[in-house]
Parts: structure tokens; sequence; C-alpha cells
């Protein structure tokens, strides 16, 4: 009776860490305390700077959290829960981005200047991901966006292109447990940063993310089926009043894309 009890047992201990690995994918606390190493929070966390000599030196460590990325196998990240996938996802994107910065730094002044007229850095094939030699363009677009799995428009504020106009590279990792906070929180962050975004003379002035990106904020994402619809869930954070809101739902507000700034964005 005491060997089932304990076989019982020991399968139930199983499945709760089946379970448990699951909802949580990789480990993602190298990668966690280098962020806590080397990005510095400014203009109240709305922006970050990376110290980019920081992670040269910590270049080891980076390689090792990559390298431990690039085991994940397609068929476990396929088991993982959603939230755990999108983690994954976002901290892949941003560690091969001080990845790719780190090819060429100090010698660059905007992610720019490791591509050419013929391709961008963001379609450089580099990243051993899933089983397959990606590029940054691919997690984005086919691995998160063109997945059809996740209808996450906050996405756009979590991926950080090492630009001063991106929204800031936050500075932890992303986790399962966290996701949902963790995007809500950057999402706003963002959208009340008036550098970026901003009502000026009753023009909604916002960053060109909106603009290359409309289509992903229209995707009936918590029945937001519009980018007005989208903004106007973000008043609070935009600045706007209840009157204000209302005429830009009501389309009685002009929209206007900001200069993106792509010059790098290194701790000065």
């Amino acid at each position: 009776m005491q060997r089932i009890v304990l076989v019982a047992l020991l399968l139930m201990q199983a499945l709760l860490t089946g379970s448990s690995a699951l909802a949580a994918g990789v480990d993602h606390t190298a990668w966690d305390l280098l962020l806590k190493k080397h990005v510095v929070a400014v203009r109240g966390g709305r922006a970050t700077q990376v110290d980019y000599a920081g992670f040269a030196a910590d270049h080891r460590q980076l390689g090792e959290y990559l390298s431990q990325l690039s085991m994940v196998k397609q068929a476990n990240f396929d088991r993982w829960l959603g939230k755990a996938q999108l983690a994954f996802l976002i901290n892949a994107y941003n560690a091969w981005t001080i990845e790719l910065i780190l090819s060429k730094y100090p010698d660059l002044k905007s992610i720019k200047d490791l591509g050419s007229l013929l391709r961008s850095p963001w379609k450089r094939e580099f990243i051993p991901l899933l089983g397959k030699t990606r590029t940054l363009d691919d997690i984005e677009h086919e691995l998160i966006l063109g997945s059809g799995r996740y209808n996450e428009p906050r996405i756009h504020f979590a991926l950080n292109c090492a630009s001063v106009g991106c929204p800031a590279l936050r500075g932890e990792a992303w986790t399962a447990q966290h996701l949902e906070a963790q995007l809500e929180e950057a999402t706003r962050l963002f959208l009340s940063d008036g550098t970026r975004n901003r009502l000026n003379e009753g023009t909604l002035e916002i960053s060109k993310i909106f603009k290359w990106y409309r289509s992903d904020f229209e995707q009936n994402w918590r029945a937001t089926i519009s980018l007005r619809g989208f903004l106007a869930r973000y008043a609070k954070p935009l600045k706007l009043t209840d009157q204000t809101r209302q005429r830009l739902l009501d389309g009685d507000i002009n929209i206007d894309y900001l200069d993106y700034d792509w010059k790098l964005n290194a701790r000065r």
C-alpha cells in the first residue's frame, strides 16, 4: 500500500513539474541579471539607456544565455503556454539585438550602420533559434506577429531596436508569470512619453510605430478594431481629457506621426 501511495505521489510531482515547465518555459535569470546591471532608466522609466561597454565586458555571460535559447527545440517550444512562448521570443529578440550591436560597438552611431542599401540589419541571418538560422525580422514578423498565436499589439512596446525612438529596453527579463503586467506597464510608459507621443495644438502627434504597424492595432484586440480605439484606451497616459478622448474616437482630432530617432540608445 505504501508503495502505491509513493508511486502516486511521484506521478503527481512529475505532473506538477511538467505543468510548471509548460508555464515557465526557459529560465531567463541570466538575462535578467545582465539587464539589471547594464540598463539605466531615464525620464521616470519612460526610456532607458544601455551600457553597451558593460555588455561587452560581460559578453561571455550574454553568449551563454544566447546558447541557452538556441538549445530550445521547436517541439518543446510548441508545448509551452502562450505567455511562456511570448516571453521567450521577446527576450530572444532583445538579447540578439544587443549581440548585433556588440558586433561593431563602439564604432557605430545607429543600428542602421549595420545594414546596407541591399540589406537592413533586421534581415541579417545570424540567430540560431528553434531549429533555423533566423533574422530579427523573422522573430518579430514570423514567430510573433505572423504566427497567429498571440494577437498582442503591445508587443511593439516590448521589442527594442537599440534606438532612441524605440520603446525602452526593459531593465528586467520578460517572464510568463508577469507578462500581462509587464506589457501593460511598457505600453503606458511609452505612451506617456511626451517626446514620442503628445497632444499638440489639437493634433495628436504619435510615434511612427503606429504608422508602420497600424494594422496590428486593429485586429480586434480586446474589442479594439481601430488605431483611434486603441489610443483611446490609453487616454490617461496620453494626457487626454474625457472630451478629447471622445473627439479622438469621433475622428475630430487629427493624427500625425513624429520623426523617428534612430540614434543608438547608448548610455551617455
